[in-house]
């Protein structure tokens, strides 16, 4: 711990001794409580830092009835779509000097419910519900008012603060960026049908490309192998596709390895999008693929703003983040 000239831990009284005021304005200054002048407030706070000061966490527990913890809550394992969420909310929390404490249910009810008494046990600020699917689910069932914010995976009940993802929006921009190029004969194959991500982002491509579309949006698992069973759907119906929008980077990987094996080339014969932007599969694939980043950093900001806005009795609104198309070599060449 940080000490002074004398030895000892540095103390509120040496802090507000430096910056000239009163231990109470001292303690105000660094809680962000009581009405202070900006000027004042940032002395305090400069004081504090050049002498260390290190303030006691229970104490500002109590004297302002909060821990300055919050619950994240999922349902998804593997991380892929948690861990992004979980920066971008920790970097809006912490902001607020926060810490995250993560809770995986593993679709588990009875782990989830588990959980959720264990968080508000321990008397979190408020609560961060995600996963791994666009999916709407459930309000969450807390013993007592919390405030709840969830994140990519929206609530069903409209009057919870949901921040949710573009989908359409983001497959419409891939759709865009072919037509753009000048391609003219364009397959959609998406994900699940009953999946909300791969039916919203069928629609957003279908929305741009009118009759340039072939066909109706094909719609199977979210794998490179249906991607590779797409493009001999295709070639079975003499569909003589110029482009193939997917509905993620797993299945645009299926369809760039199978347009080679069938001996075309990705993009010079046919252009192919995906979407996600997972590094692991869309910079491995070959060539490189032309994607959506799903800016889900940017969606656990404001996640978190959101959860801080709520936690000070504020009303956020339900928000949707837009997406961003990434140009690489399927759709531009090296």
């Amino acid at each position: 711990m940080p000490q002074d000239r004398s030895g000892r831990p540095a103390r509120i009284t040496d802090v507000a001794a430096l910056a000239g005021v009163s231990i109470g304005t001292a303690s105000k200054a660094l809680n962000d409580t009581g009405q202070l002048r900006d000027e004042t407030r940032a002395r305090v706070k400069d004081a504090a830092e050049k002498l260390g000061f290190v303030g006691d966490a229970r104490a500002r527990a109590l004297s302002s009835g909060r821990t300055y913890t919050v619950g994240m809550v999922t349902t998804d394992s593997f991380g892929r779509f948690t861990m992004p969420v979980l920066l971008g909310a920790e970097d809006a929390l912490s902001a607020g000097e926060v810490m995250v404490l993560l809770a995986d249910t593993r679709d588990d009810h009875v782990r989830e419910a588990h959980y959720l008494r264990s968080l508000v046990a321990r008397g979190v600020d408020g609560i961060i519900v995600t996963g791994r699917s666009a999916d709407a689910r459930p309000p969450i069932d807390v013993p007592v008012p919390v405030p709840v914010v969830y994140a990519l995976t929206p609530s069903t009940s409209a009057s919870d603060v949901s921040v949710t993802l573009d989908d359409a929006g983001g497959a419409a921009d891939a759709a865009a960026h072919v037509l753009a190029l000048g391609r003219r004969r364009v397959a959609v194959v998406s994900g699940p049908a009953d999946a909300r991500s791969a039916v919203s982002r069928a629609a957003g491509a279908r929305s741009v490309l009118g009759d340039r579309m072939v066909g109706e949006p094909m719609h199977g698992e979210w794998s490179e192998r249906w991607g590779r069973q797409a493009v001999d759907l295709l070639d079975r119906a003499q569909a003589d596709v110029d482009a193939v929008v997917c509905g993620n980077d797993q299945i645009a990987r299926g369809v760039c390895d199978r347009l080679r094996e069938t001996g075309r080339s990705v993009p010079g014969d046919v252009a192919v999008t995906g979407y996600d932007d997972w590094d692991v599969v869309a910079l491995a694939s070959r060539p490189p693929l032309t994607t959506v980043d799903m800016r889900l950093d940017e969606l656990g900001r404001i996640a978190g703003r959101s959860l801080l806005e709520l936690v000070a009795g504020g009303r956020p609104a339900s928000v949707s983040v837009t997406p961003s198309l990434v140009v690489r070599e399927s759709t531009v060449g090296a």
